[in-house]
């Protein structure tokens, strides 16, 4: 029996690995078209590294991913808002404005403990005043520090005539504003009770005639310059206690030495920079 002829394989490669090749071509040109049009959300692929290195014990203090940029709460697209108009050459962000109230916050903390030093200053300055009832310390807690005269110690009843016994308070008041600083504005005040002497007609001319005579001490034993200085008489206008008592009254007589730390003393005066003076309590 004859062997069966044996076929030969025909040279190169068969003819459906062409048509394989042009599928692959295909498919990697469509997955490489698509991965043309995705995007990737850094974001998301951050949060995802971090929680991997966390979950494999690669941990870290600060967190693997940032707030992304140019990105809402409320939505991630969103169209930009209108340019706000100016009048300036230069276009400065809204930011500078936070920088501004920021230095402005900065600053009055600033002035706050300043104020609080000098209130401290003043309180060791006039402690045993203080401890006898001669002289009342108050702040306003902003820029404003009031050294209250009472008349016991100070003035005779009737009298703008300083007490010889008040000068060593006096010169303590002088060093006291030469060390401060500032403006400084005096005022006389006193009770509902008239008066009508050869010397003074009414309780507005004591209290003039009171609070002058402070000033002129004060200038002259701290040798300070006038230029600093405002005098004011209000009468009994501006109460600090009930005049229906004798202890009420007696606090109502008192010449005021107000320390003003900054700004214009005759605007902040003339609207009553002496803000505890001007409340007038219930009679």
């Amino acid at each position: 029996m004859e062997d069966a002829p044996v076929k030969k394989a025909q040279a190169g490669a068969p003819a459906w690995v062409m048509t394989f090749a042009d599928l692959m071509s295909l498919l990697l040109a469509f997955f490489v078209l698509l991965f043309s049009f995705s995007e990737m959300d850094k974001q998301k692929f951050k949060e995802l590294s971090g929680s991997m290195r966390d979950a494999f014990g690669v941990q870290r203090e600060v967190p693997a991913f940032n707030p992304p940029i140019g990105t809402s709460v409320i939505a991630r697209d969103f169209s930009p808002g209108m340019p706000t108009p100016t009048d300036q050459d230069q276009v400065r962000q809204e930011a500078i404005k936070e920088l501004t109230e920021m230095r402005k916050q900065g600053e009055n903390e600033e002035a706050e403990n300043d104020l609080l030093e000098d209130l401290e200053k003043v309180l060791n300055y006039l402690e045993v005043e203080i401890a006898k009832g001669v002289v009342e310390v108050q702040s306003d807690g902003e820029r404003v520090i009031t050294i209250r005269i009472r008349e016991t110690g100070s003035f005779p009843s009737g009298s703008a005539d300083l007490s010889n016994d008040f000068n060593p308070v006096i010169l303590k008041i002088a060093r006291l504003t030469n060390e401060i600083g500032g403006r400084i504005a005096v005022a006389g005040h006193t009770d509902i009770v008239p008066i009508s002497t050869d010397r003074y007609r009414s309780n507005w001319e004591l209290s003039s005639a009171r609070a002058v005579t402070v000033l002129e001490q004060i200038v002259e034993k701290g040798q300070l310059d006038p230029a600093r200085f405002q005098v004011a008489g209000f009468g009994a206008t501006r109460p600090i206690d009930s005049n229906d008592t004798a202890e009420g009254r007696a606090r109502n007589r008192r010449v005021e030495v107000i320390l003003l730390r900054g700004g214009s003393l005759d605007t902040e005066y003339a609207e009553g920079v002496s803000r505890e003076a001007s409340a007038i309590p219930d009679q």
